[in-house]
Protein backbone atom coordinates (compact mmCIF):
# COMPACT_ATOMS: atom_id res chain seq x y z
CA UNK A 1 0.00 0.00 0.00
CA UNK A 2 1.50 3.32 -1.11
CA UNK A 3 1.67 6.32 1.17
CA UNK A 4 -1.40 7.84 -0.71
CA UNK A 5 -3.31 5.26 0.17
CA UNK A 6 -2.65 4.48 3.50
CA UNK A 7 -3.43 8.23 4.37
CA UNK A 8 -6.97 7.73 2.79
CA UNK A 9 -7.27 4.61 4.90
CA UNK A 10 -6.29 5.94 8.11
CA UNK A 11 -7.64 9.15 8.01
CA UNK A 12 -9.99 10.01 5.38
CA UNK A 13 -12.39 6.92 4.58
CA UNK A 14 -15.62 8.02 3.54
CA UNK A 15 -19.09 6.26 4.67
CA UNK A 16 -22.01 6.83 2.46
CA UNK A 17 -24.66 5.62 4.40
CA UNK A 18 -28.58 5.91 3.03
CA UNK A 19 -32.08 4.97 5.01
CA UNK A 20 -34.33 3.94 2.56
CA UNK A 21 -38.05 2.35 2.10
CA UNK A 22 -38.88 1.52 -1.78
CA UNK A 23 -36.63 3.33 -4.23
CA UNK A 24 -36.42 1.78 -7.07
CA UNK A 25 -37.17 4.33 -9.11
CA UNK A 26 -34.14 6.63 -6.91
CA UNK A 27 -31.36 4.65 -5.64
CA UNK A 28 -29.22 3.78 -8.60
CA UNK A 29 -29.01 7.32 -9.33
CA UNK A 30 -27.83 8.14 -6.05
CA UNK A 31 -25.65 5.57 -5.71
CA UNK A 32 -23.73 6.51 -9.29
CA UNK A 33 -23.45 9.72 -8.14
CA UNK A 34 -21.09 8.63 -4.74
CA UNK A 35 -19.72 5.55 -6.59
CA UNK A 36 -16.45 6.80 -6.79
CA UNK A 37 -15.69 8.63 -3.69
CA UNK A 38 -17.61 6.07 -1.23
CA UNK A 39 -15.20 3.99 0.40
CA UNK A 40 -18.02 1.74 2.17
CA UNK A 41 -22.09 2.36 1.28
CA UNK A 42 -24.63 1.76 4.11
CA UNK A 43 -27.83 1.34 3.25
CA UNK A 44 -30.77 0.57 5.77
CA UNK A 45 -33.81 -1.05 4.40
CA UNK A 46 -37.23 -0.79 5.96
CA UNK A 47 -38.42 -4.20 4.11
CA UNK A 48 -38.91 -2.72 0.78
CA UNK A 49 -41.43 -4.65 -1.27
CA UNK A 50 -39.51 -3.17 -4.80
CA UNK A 51 -36.02 -3.66 -5.88
CA UNK A 52 -34.39 -1.84 -4.06
CA UNK A 53 -32.18 -3.97 -2.14
CA UNK A 54 -31.36 -6.01 -5.34
CA UNK A 55 -30.40 -2.62 -6.56
CA UNK A 56 -28.15 -1.38 -4.09
CA UNK A 57 -26.44 -4.86 -3.79
CA UNK A 58 -25.51 -3.90 -7.47
CA UNK A 59 -23.44 -0.95 -6.04
CA UNK A 60 -21.77 -2.84 -3.54
CA UNK A 61 -24.00 -1.51 -0.74
CA UNK A 62 -23.94 -3.59 3.15
CA UNK A 63 -27.27 -3.55 3.72
CA UNK A 64 -28.88 -4.23 6.70
CA UNK A 65 -32.89 -4.74 7.36
CA UNK A 66 -34.78 -2.59 9.83
CA UNK A 67 -38.47 -2.48 10.75
CA UNK A 68 -40.72 0.74 9.74
CA UNK A 69 -40.66 3.41 11.53
CA UNK A 70 -42.80 6.55 11.60
CA UNK A 71 -39.82 8.70 12.63
CA UNK A 72 -37.89 7.60 9.77
CA UNK A 73 -34.65 9.24 11.59
CA UNK A 74 -34.87 6.13 13.56
CA UNK A 75 -34.07 4.62 10.65
CA UNK A 76 -31.40 7.30 9.22
CA UNK A 77 -29.88 6.63 12.83
CA UNK A 78 -29.29 2.70 12.35
CA UNK A 79 -26.91 3.70 9.21
CA UNK A 80 -25.02 6.44 11.31
CA UNK A 81 -24.28 3.98 13.24
CA UNK A 82 -23.65 1.26 11.37
CA UNK A 83 -20.62 3.10 9.68
CA UNK A 84 -17.22 2.51 9.74
CA UNK A 85 -15.59 5.59 7.97
CA UNK A 86 -14.20 8.67 9.35
CA UNK A 87 -16.04 10.48 7.68
CA UNK A 88 -20.44 9.62 6.94
CA UNK A 89 -21.94 11.25 4.04
CA UNK A 90 -25.90 11.03 4.39
CA UNK A 91 -27.79 10.84 1.76
CA UNK A 92 -31.91 10.68 1.06
CA UNK A 93 -31.85 8.26 -2.31
CA UNK A 94 -33.86 11.05 -3.85
CA UNK A 95 -30.41 12.81 -3.78
CA UNK A 96 -28.01 13.46 -6.23
CA UNK A 97 -24.29 14.12 -5.40
CA UNK A 98 -22.65 16.55 -8.22
CA UNK A 99 -19.44 16.02 -9.38
CA UNK A 100 -18.32 19.65 -7.91
CA UNK A 101 -19.66 18.40 -4.96
CA UNK A 102 -18.34 15.20 -4.67
CA UNK A 103 -15.07 16.82 -5.33
CA UNK A 104 -15.30 19.13 -2.51
CA UNK A 105 -16.44 16.63 -0.50
CA UNK A 106 -12.77 14.94 -1.15
CA UNK A 107 -11.33 18.28 -0.14
CA UNK A 108 -12.90 18.82 2.76
CA UNK A 109 -12.75 14.91 4.35
CA UNK A 110 -8.64 15.19 3.05
CA UNK A 111 -7.97 17.64 5.28
CA UNK A 112 -8.28 20.98 3.84
CA UNK A 113 -10.27 24.01 4.80
CA UNK A 114 -12.30 25.46 2.03
CA UNK A 115 -14.30 28.96 2.24
CA UNK A 116 -16.68 30.51 -0.41
CA UNK A 117 -15.02 33.12 -2.45
CA UNK A 118 -18.59 33.94 -3.18
CA UNK A 119 -20.24 37.00 -0.81
CA UNK A 120 -23.19 36.84 -2.36
CA UNK A 121 -23.46 32.68 -1.21
CA UNK A 122 -21.92 33.54 2.43
CA UNK A 123 -24.43 36.14 3.15
CA UNK A 124 -27.36 33.67 1.91
CA UNK A 125 -25.85 30.65 3.76
CA UNK A 126 -25.29 33.20 6.92
CA UNK A 127 -29.22 33.89 6.56
CA UNK A 128 -30.31 30.46 6.07
CA UNK A 129 -28.50 29.33 9.32
CA UNK A 130 -29.67 31.90 11.30
CA UNK A 131 -33.02 31.27 10.26
CA UNK A 132 -33.09 27.66 11.24
CA UNK A 133 -30.97 28.30 14.86
CA UNK A 134 -34.05 31.25 15.30
CA UNK A 135 -36.09 27.89 14.79
CA UNK A 136 -34.72 25.38 16.33
CA UNK A 137 -31.86 26.97 18.82
CA UNK A 138 -28.07 26.79 18.42
CA UNK A 139 -26.79 24.44 15.81
CA UNK A 140 -23.44 22.37 16.85
CA UNK A 141 -21.06 23.42 19.56
CA UNK A 142 -17.80 25.92 20.23
CA UNK A 143 -15.09 23.04 20.70
CA UNK A 144 -12.91 24.75 17.82
CA UNK A 145 -13.22 21.69 15.76
CA UNK A 146 -16.04 21.36 12.26
CA UNK A 147 -17.72 18.24 12.47
CA UNK A 148 -20.52 18.92 10.43
CA UNK A 149 -21.19 20.91 6.72
CA UNK A 150 -24.21 21.78 5.66
CA UNK A 151 -24.56 21.39 2.23
CA UNK A 152 -26.98 23.98 -0.20
CA UNK A 153 -29.59 21.61 -1.41
CA UNK A 154 -31.39 22.49 -4.97
CA UNK A 155 -34.76 20.99 -5.01
CA UNK A 156 -36.21 19.85 -8.31
CA UNK A 157 -40.07 20.43 -8.52
CA UNK A 158 -41.98 19.26 -11.63
CA UNK A 159 -38.51 18.89 -13.61
CA UNK A 160 -36.97 22.01 -12.59
CA UNK A 161 -35.19 23.50 -9.63
CA UNK A 162 -37.20 26.24 -7.81
CA UNK A 163 -34.72 28.91 -6.79
CA UNK A 164 -36.94 31.50 -5.32
CA UNK A 165 -40.26 30.50 -2.24
CA UNK A 166 -36.96 30.39 0.20
CA UNK A 167 -36.11 27.22 -0.71
CA UNK A 168 -32.40 28.01 -1.65
CA UNK A 169 -30.58 26.92 -0.22
CA UNK A 170 -32.19 24.28 1.90
CA UNK A 171 -28.80 23.82 3.95
CA UNK A 172 -29.08 20.43 5.07
CA UNK A 173 -26.22 18.68 7.72
CA UNK A 174 -25.22 15.54 5.77
CA UNK A 175 -20.99 15.67 5.99
CA UNK A 176 -20.40 14.70 9.61
CA UNK A 177 -17.38 12.84 11.50
CA UNK A 178 -18.15 9.24 12.96
CA UNK A 179 -19.18 9.61 16.27
CA UNK A 180 -19.80 13.52 16.42
CA UNK A 181 -23.37 13.17 15.07
CA UNK A 182 -27.01 12.12 16.14
CA UNK A 183 -30.80 12.19 15.27
CA UNK A 184 -32.63 13.44 18.79
CA UNK A 185 -35.88 10.71 16.70
CA UNK A 186 -38.13 12.92 17.88
CA UNK A 187 -39.89 14.90 14.90
CA UNK A 188 -39.64 14.55 11.21
CA UNK A 189 -38.68 18.41 11.00
CA UNK A 190 -35.44 18.36 13.61
CA UNK A 191 -32.27 19.22 12.89
CA UNK A 192 -29.60 16.72 13.19
CA UNK A 193 -27.26 17.25 16.49
CA UNK A 194 -23.48 18.07 16.30
CA UNK A 195 -20.70 17.42 18.73
CA UNK A 196 -18.51 20.31 17.59
CA UNK A 197 -18.71 23.07 14.77
CA UNK A 198 -20.52 23.47 11.82
CA UNK A 199 -19.30 24.82 8.54
CA UNK A 200 -20.63 25.43 4.93
CA UNK A 201 -19.91 23.24 1.87
CA UNK A 202 -20.80 25.56 -1.70
CA UNK A 203 -21.34 23.19 -3.95
CA UNK A 204 -24.99 21.96 -4.65
CA UNK A 205 -26.75 18.88 -3.63
CA UNK A 206 -29.82 17.70 -5.87
CA UNK A 207 -32.59 16.48 -4.43
CA UNK A 208 -35.30 14.81 -6.92
CA UNK A 209 -38.19 14.94 -4.12
CA UNK A 210 -41.53 16.20 -6.40
CA UNK A 211 -40.85 14.98 -9.93
CA UNK A 212 -44.08 14.61 -10.33
CA UNK A 213 -47.49 15.92 -8.60
CA UNK A 214 -48.11 12.30 -7.66
CA UNK A 215 -44.85 12.11 -5.79
CA UNK A 216 -45.86 14.95 -4.04
CA UNK A 217 -48.97 14.42 -2.82
CA UNK A 218 -47.26 11.12 -1.05
CA UNK A 219 -44.85 12.50 0.36
CA UNK A 220 -47.15 15.48 1.40
CA UNK A 221 -49.67 12.68 3.17
CA UNK A 222 -46.63 10.80 4.67
CA UNK A 223 -45.54 14.54 6.57
CA UNK A 224 -48.84 15.77 7.42
CA UNK A 225 -49.62 12.61 9.17
CA UNK A 226 -46.42 13.34 10.99
CA UNK A 227 -46.95 16.70 12.07
CA UNK A 228 -51.01 15.46 13.43
CA UNK A 229 -49.05 13.23 15.47
CA UNK A 230 -47.57 16.31 16.53
CA UNK A 231 -50.20 18.31 17.33
CA UNK A 232 -51.64 15.62 19.38
CA UNK A 233 -48.73 15.18 21.73
CA UNK A 234 -48.90 18.99 21.80
CA UNK A 235 -52.62 18.69 22.89
CA UNK A 236 -53.38 21.66 20.61
CA UNK A 237 -56.92 22.51 21.34
CA UNK A 238 -59.92 21.34 19.43
CA UNK A 239 -62.19 24.29 18.45
CA UNK A 240 -63.65 27.06 16.41
CA UNK A 241 -60.94 29.45 16.74
CA UNK A 242 -58.14 26.94 16.39
CA UNK A 243 -60.01 25.58 13.03
CA UNK A 244 -59.58 29.29 11.62
CA UNK A 245 -56.41 29.91 12.44
CA UNK A 246 -55.30 26.35 10.67
CA UNK A 247 -57.91 26.68 7.47
CA UNK A 248 -57.75 29.90 6.97
CA UNK A 249 -54.82 31.99 8.50
CA UNK A 250 -52.01 30.37 8.73
CA UNK A 251 -52.52 29.24 5.09
CA UNK A 252 -53.03 32.22 3.82
CA UNK A 253 -49.79 33.18 5.30
CA UNK A 254 -47.60 30.66 4.04
CA UNK A 255 -49.28 31.38 0.38
CA UNK A 256 -48.63 34.83 0.36
CA UNK A 257 -45.20 34.69 2.42
CA UNK A 258 -43.96 32.24 -0.49
CA UNK A 259 -45.11 33.73 -3.42
CA UNK A 260 -44.74 37.48 -2.97
CA UNK A 261 -42.58 37.89 -0.02
CA UNK A 262 -39.94 35.00 -1.19
CA UNK A 263 -40.68 36.17 -4.90
CA UNK A 264 -41.87 32.54 -5.93
CA UNK A 265 -44.28 34.12 -8.87
CA UNK A 266 -41.01 34.16 -10.48
CA UNK A 267 -40.95 30.39 -10.98
CA UNK A 268 -44.07 31.35 -12.72
CA UNK A 269 -46.80 27.60 -12.40
CA UNK A 270 -44.60 25.71 -10.88
CA UNK A 271 -43.79 28.44 -8.13
CA UNK A 272 -47.67 29.07 -7.89
CA UNK A 273 -48.62 25.36 -7.10
CA UNK A 274 -45.71 25.15 -4.43
CA UNK A 275 -46.74 27.85 -2.50
CA UNK A 276 -50.57 26.90 -2.63
CA UNK A 277 -49.80 23.20 -1.75
CA UNK A 278 -47.38 23.73 0.83
CA UNK A 279 -49.87 26.21 2.94
CA UNK A 280 -52.37 23.36 2.65
CA UNK A 281 -49.79 21.59 5.04
CA UNK A 282 -51.37 23.37 8.52
CA UNK A 283 -55.31 22.18 7.40
CA UNK A 284 -54.54 19.06 6.41
CA UNK A 285 -52.57 18.03 9.09
CA UNK A 286 -55.17 19.94 11.73
CA UNK A 287 -58.10 18.34 9.97
CA UNK A 288 -56.17 14.66 10.13
CA UNK A 289 -55.79 15.62 14.11
CA UNK A 290 -59.08 16.79 14.56
CA UNK A 291 -60.68 13.51 13.02
CA UNK A 292 -58.62 11.12 14.37
CA UNK A 293 -60.16 7.91 15.81
CA UNK A 294 -59.03 6.67 19.36
CA UNK A 295 -58.04 10.19 20.50
CA UNK A 296 -56.71 9.62 24.32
Amino acid sequence: MNKQSLAKSEFCKLSVVLAVRNEEENIARCLNSVKDIADEIIVVDEYSTDKTVEIAKKYGAKVFEEPHHDIFHVTKQKALDYATGNWILQLDADEVVTPELAGEIEVVIGGQWLVTSDAKKQKLFRRHQELLEKRDGLIGKQTGEVVGYYIPRKNMFLGKPLIHAGVYPDGVIRLVKKGKARFPQKSVHEQIQLDGGVGWLTNDLEHYDSPTLKRYFIRLNRYTDLQAQELKEDKVPKNAWFIIQYSLFKPLYIFLNLFIRHSVFKDGVRGFLWSFFSSLHYPIAYFKYLTAKNDS
